[in-house]
């Protein structure tokens, strides 16, 4: 087992599902109201208020967008009541993954949070990243971004000891993947079609109870930051090329320092050394429990919280008859 880092010692594991609670039960009472702007704006409300309440020195390096976008928890914003004199952290944050997903009570929302020492998450701008990814277990370079997907599914397919028809792939429902379902559905490939929510998507190529073996396809590069922190504790393999549509989008990379813009980056290059991962259900899905609202006013949640350096990865289930501060 890797030596565990004095950095993130010095953050409780349990503090994070904290975090991502607050953000949840915050979302959750906007499900299904058709408001995805006021259900985003409850939980980074929530997700700031209970990041403030840490004793460390936070700095935001993946979150709501830059400073003149985002009022709260944009990228560079410092957190916690440590500053200076507190662990110096690099935090990921979705408080919401899934604002759509949440207006229209659909699976797969959740409140999301990744924390490594300062320079181990790769600060991404906000565009789309190219990503694949696949579960633990197989050969490293048995998938690469390099190759077409039918290239890939059939080497996942030898490599697992089955036919390429029986891969199950995860894509998100876009009109820009129109050619890839295509492709896969030639190999007769079972297809999992997602709303949004493609952190959850990928992390559920780690777990063989969602039948998911690979996913393909174009998100956000923010959430391929995420997904790599979660999947740097639990095992698999991933790889993610940043897409851009204009020279406002490469200026904006090289703003943050990323010159080689064809670079393919692989899972410890996106997050590296000692990584904490957390997420809590705001709506039922493949892999939480939604926030549920039970008679004489108790809330349940489910969460998972995950640690690179251990291996751990713990389900914790909260009963509430309190809100968090902020998830009012």
């Amino acid at each position: 087992m890797a030596t565990q880092t004095s950095a993130l010692d010095r953050v409780l594991v349990l503090e994070m599902v904290r975090v991502t609670e607050a953000a949840a039960l915050a979302a959750s009472r906007l499900i299904g109201r058709g408001d995805e702007k006021a259900a985003d704006a409850a939980a980074v409300e929530a997700m700031r208020a209970a990041l403030n309440t840490l004793d460390i020195d936070g700095t935001v390096v993946i979150g709501e967008g830059e400073r003149d976008e985002a009022p709260m928890l944009f990228i560079g914003e410092r957190v916690g009541t440590g500053q200076g004199s507190g662990p110096a952290i690099d935090i990921a944050l979705d408080p919401l993954e899934g604002t759509t997903i949440t207006a229209k009570a659909g699976p797969n929302a959740l409140a999301v949070l990744a924390i490594a020492e300062q320079g181990g998450l790769l600060n991404a701008p906000d565009v789309y990243m190219d990503k694949l990814a696949i579960g633990p277990g197989y050969a490293k370079g048995t998938v690469s971004l390099d190759r077409s997907a039918s290239e890939n599914v059939r080497a996942l397919a030898a490599a697992k000891g089955v036919e390429p028809g029986e891969i199950i792939a995860c894509v998100l429902d876009r009109p820009r993947h129109e050619k890839l379902i295509a492709e896969l559905r030639a190999l007769g490939c079972g297809i999992m079609l997602i709303p949004d929510g493609d952190v959850a998507g990928v992390i559920a190529t780690t777990d063989p109870e969602t039948t998911v073996d690979i996913y393909l396809g174009s998100g956000g590069a923010p959430e391929g930051v995420l997904a790599a922190a979660a999947l740097r504790c639990v095992g698999g393999q991933f790889q993610g090329r940043l897409l851009f549509r204009n020279d406002d989008e490469r200026g904006r990379a090289r703003k943050w320092g990323i010159e080689d813009l064809d670079r393919i980056y692989e899972l410890e290059e996106l997050a590296k050394g000692d990584v904490i991962f957390a997420a809590t259900g705001v709506t039922d899905g493949s892999l939480l429990d939604g926030v549920k609202r039970l008679r004489g006013g108790t809330i349940t949640t489910e969460s998972i919280v995950m640690r690179a350096s251990s291996g751990t990865v713990r389900r914790v289930r909260g009963r509430h008859s309190r809100l968090p501060e902020g998830a009012a």
